[in-house]
């Protein structure tokens, strides 16, 4: 559906122009490459779920982006929304194959969060660092903010969706929660959505190159030393919130070779946790 406003502009907000979809095509759909189509929508409900109903008639490198997201979900089912325009919220389709071991798969959220933080450094000129294992932070008025998150989930039994909602233009009163971030809020200096697209797809078909030449291994494809690079969660006292209400308290020394964080705690000892919330504490 196609919005006018008293002007006869093609969208209502001129700061929020949509995303040019023949010229995205253009430039990210080539033979031979991991992209092989990509839609965009006015809006939908959650782009990962639109993707996974149709993951078994869709080759690897579907793309599927919505303008606006209704029902966008995060990881423990926590809901995401933001005004249209406003981000980016699109979804991917992933097959690994027979050559990357099913218990290496769990690398790729964090494979997403580094071609992600590369590319707003490089077409939003935003420093962000990754909260494992998902999250993507901003730094707004000297504070750290959540800009962004990640959500794979397998879609049939070779493949996988990733998920990516990032908030772009977003102002502080448009926020969905406190403590929110957005790149204009950490001072962009464009948040011109059609070169960002085009810069985290691009990244993700970089890191998803190497990480599958190396059957999987993230040592080998330089995946791990880079996630370590940009994650703020390391050298930091935390606290994981962890399946059946335990809780383990201590500081984030590593990220292990199945994409765990691994954890030192009081006593001397250290504990890898694979699933779970993070917070990131204040040291003493």
């Amino acid at each position: 559906m196609t919005e006018h406003n008293a002007a006869g502009s093609r969208w209502t907000d001129l700061e929020r122009p949509p995303l040019n979809t023949p010229a995205l095509r253009r430039g990210l759909i080539v033979p031979g490459r991991l992209w092989t189509s990509l839609d965009v929508v006015t809006a939908t409900g959650s782009t990962n779920s639109d993707l996974a109903a149709r993951a078994d008639e869709l080759p690897e490198g579907a793309v599927l982006v919505a303008e606006e997201q209704t029902r966008g979900r995060g990881r423990m089912d926590r809901k995401w929304s933001a005004p249209a325009r406003s981000g980016l919220f699109l979804s991917v389709l992933l097959r690994p194959g027979p050559d990357v071991p099913v218990e290496r798969w769990g690398w790729l959220p964090l494979l997403t969060g580094v071609a992600v933080a590369t590319a707003v450094a490089r077409a939003a000129g935003v420093d962000t660092a990754l909260k494992w294992p998902n999250d993507l932070l901003v730094t707004v008025g000297g504070e750290e903010r959540k800009a962004g998150g990640i959500l794979a989930e397998r879609a049939a039994d070779d493949a996988v969706v990733v998920g990516i909602g990032l908030n772009v233009s977003l102002t502080e009163s448009e926020l969905p929660v406190p403590g929110a971030g957005s790149l204009a809020l950490a001072n962009a200096v464009s948040v011109d959505r059609d070169p960002l697209l085009r810069a985290v797809l691009r990244g993700v078909e970089h890191w998803y190159g190497a990480w599958r030449d190396a059957a999987g291994d993230p040592a080998a494809s330089g995946l791990q030393e880079a996630y370590a690079a940009g994650c703020a969660t390391l050298g930091r006292p935390v606290r994981a919130e962890l399946p059946g209400e335990r809780q383990l308290v201590g500081d984030a020394v590593a990220i292990d070779g199945d994409g765990r964080l691994v954890i030192s705690t009081e006593g001397g000892g250290q504990e890898a946790v694979g699933a779970g919330d993070v917070v990131h504490l204040r040291a003493a």
